[in-house]
């Protein structure tokens, strides 16, 4: 465990995660972390963790090695224009919002300190988190391994050139989304025909907890796997004939294809 210490910009649901998740794998101690959000609430919820909050965010900057900006991206301008005081070169960042790159975090600090771009998703406040990083050409494999391991702790965690880090935000960062749209449709049917709704949704979660243990085992392919399910003149070939009728399959791709123009529209 390295001395340094940890500072998050934005005390939200992933910051909280992340910091639950650090504590509870004693990847480091409380006196080792340190928060600003504006929000008086959140500053709260921190404390309750034992963890302090800086005066603002400069102060932050000031305090920490590792700062990880879990802010929206939509503010990260005025973030990066208050902070960018308080940087320094040996500062260490890590930007969690999507379409916010490296180059982007540089120009607002004015500073080429080291960098890791992640992209995490919601699930990781449960440890189940799916997680993408790309790390600066500076930054040493000590401190990426440091930041690396924080994700890990809480879930999968791969790393990819920042050149894809748009992409995989349909992939991993944006797609519990289509998870659950799809778990309502299926619900509402199952209530549509007088079933109960707990009771659906138990079953449809699951299916889909089984069906993930199934791709993850690796015997077989996804489309293998939807083969065996579809036994001729069965059930389950009718309903995969609407999905395909419907163009299903063409309209998650340009679903995700949407997704990453607009993270690349926000990181312009």
């Amino acid at each position: 465990m390295s001395e340094k210490k940890i500072g998050f910009i934005g005390a939200g649901n992933m910051a909280t995660a992340m910091i639950k998740g650090i504590l509870l794998n004693h990847a480091k101690e409380t006196q080792d972390l340190c928060v600003f959000d504006p929000d008086e609430e959140k500053r709260s919820a921190m404390a309750e963790l034992g963890v302090s909050s800086a005066e603002n965010g400069a102060d932050l900057v000031a305090k920490s090695d590792i700062i990880i900006l879990a802010v929206k991206p939509q503010v990260y301008d005025i973030v990066l224009e208050q902070i960018s005081p308080a940087v320094t070169d040996e500062k260490i960042f890590v930007t969690i919002a999507a379409g916010i790159s490296i180059g982007y975090v540089r120009k607002g600090i004015g500073h080429d300190c080291p960098m890791v771009r992640v992209m995490p998703n919601t699930p990781l406040l449960l440890g189940k988190g799916a997680t993408a990083l790309c790390r600066s050409e500076n930054i040493s494999d000590e401190d990426f391994s440091e930041i690396y391991n924080i994700f890990a702790l809480s879930g999968e965690a791969v790393i990819l050139p920042e050149d894809q880090m748009n992409a995989i935000i349909a992939v991993n960062g944006s797609s519990p989304a289509y998870v659950y749209l799809f778990a309502k449709a299926m619900t509402d049917y199952a209530v549509s025909v007088g079933i109960d709704r707990d009771t659906a949704l138990r079953l449809v979660c699951k299916t889909f907890e089984g069906s993930a243990e199934m791709l993850r085992s690796g015997t077989d392919t996804p489309e293998q796997l939807i083969e065996k399910v579809c036994s001729k003149g069965g059930t389950t070939i009718e309903a995969m004939k609407i999905l395909e009728e419907k163009k299903v399959p063409e309209i998650i791709s340009e679903a995700m294809a949407a997704c990453t123009r607009r993270a690349e529209e926000l990181g312009k």
